[in-house]
Parts: structure tokens; sequence; C-alpha cells
């Protein structure tokens, strides 16, 4: 998600390989800097759908939710792919001395991928790391997990959770927890302008 008007952000991160594991509310918080997370649901490994040669489904532009978006240029069809989540591959202590002494401003492009590294999207990023968080998403991450237990080898992928036309906004619930407790300066901070009836005005998911 962006939470920049313009085309420079900070942080996220997203996953890949064998078997499929789905974020669409998880949280973690073990480094200062925060991490977009996913959630723990594994199916078998997804085929993508060919599409013609250059045609594409997305694109980025400027959002009503929120600095940059990106939008279907077609439809797509409930539990297709999207688009891989890409950035540059770094260990947890990597991203905390990287970012650690940044105070947090309301966006990130660091994914967690598992236990062993997180997706940098500052470095090396794709158009996925332009796609908003919110409250009722069309989207969801989906980690896949690598057949031969490599965990640099994971990768992270953006999926349709219903079927979207062409026009519509992608997003997706970023599940973000911290480990400190959620005061009402940290939740206006991470705020959420999905406009879903159902948004909570923060991107700060409930504890469990």
């Amino acid at each position: 998600m962006d939470h920049h008007d313009g085309w420079d952000c900070l942080a996220r991160e997203p996953t890949g390989a064998a078997t499929m594991v789905r974020y669409p509310k998880a949280a973690l918080a073990n480094h200062r800097r925060l991490h977009h997370n996913a959630g723990s649901v594994r199916r078998p490994p997804y085929t993508m759908p060919k599409h013609k040669k250059g045609k594409k489904k997305i694109e980025a532009r400027l959002s009503p939710i929120h600095g940059n978006g990106v939008f279907a240029t077609d439809a797509i069809a409930k539990g297709e792919r999207v688009i891989r989540y890409k950035g540059k591959l770094r260990t947890h202590d990597e991203v905390d001395a990287e970012y650690g002494d940044i105070d947090e401003d309301g966006h990130t492009f660091l994914f967690t991928l598992n236990d062993d590294y997180v997706i940098d999207a500052n470095v090396d990023g794709n158009v996925a790391r332009w796609i908003n968080h919110s409250c009722a998403p069309n989207c969801e991450a989906v980690i896949e997990e690598d057949d031969k237990s490599r965990p640099h080898k994971d990768k992270v992928f953006i999926e349709a959770v219903r079927d979207i036309a062409a026009g519509e906004e992608l997003t997706y619930n970023y599940g973000i927890t911290l480990d400190e407790r959620h005061t009402p300066k940290l939740k206006k901070l991470w705020g959420c302008r999905c406009g879903a009836k159902t948004c909570t005005g923060t991107m700060l998911q409930p504890k469990r």
C-alpha cells in the first residue's frame, strides 16, 4: 500500500514455490519497522492462467484511497493470481538495521515472507507494492512455500478473492499488528481510508 502521495516510499513483504499459505489477517511485529503479513491457510500449488502476450490486467495510478494504487484494466476472476510481490530478499536483522531508527509514518513496503526473511519492496519492488489496504478487500496475499523447504525460495502472490471488474482498485488486508498497545495515536498514524462500510478506521488489526 502506498501511504505517500508520490512514487517514493519505504517498505513491505510477500512469498512463493509449492505449498500455498494465505495471509489475509495475520499480524507480526517482531521488528520496529512494521511489515505486511499473511495468514496461514495452505492449499495445493497454483498454475498461472495464460493471457495474451503483452496483455496486462493491472496498472498503477493515483488512488482515491491514498497516494498511488493498482487498478484492474481487464476483468479478473475470483481465485486468479494477479501478481507476485517482489523486492529485495532480506533477513529480519538486516531490515531492523536498515529501517529500525526511522520513525514510523503510516506506510510500509516490507512484507514478512517467513521466520527467516522479509521482502523489501523499497529495493527492486514492482507494481504490487502500490496495492492499498482495505477493510473489505477484493484480494489477499498468498504465500507459496518452497517444496524443498528452502525459506529463501518462498514467494508472495496477490490473488483475487472475488471477481474484479475492469476499473476497480485492487486491495488486500495488510494484517498489521504491533507488539505494543494499539493506542489511539498509533491507530491514527496507521489510519485506513478505504471507505468500506466495515472500515475500522485503522490498518492495525485486533490482537488475538
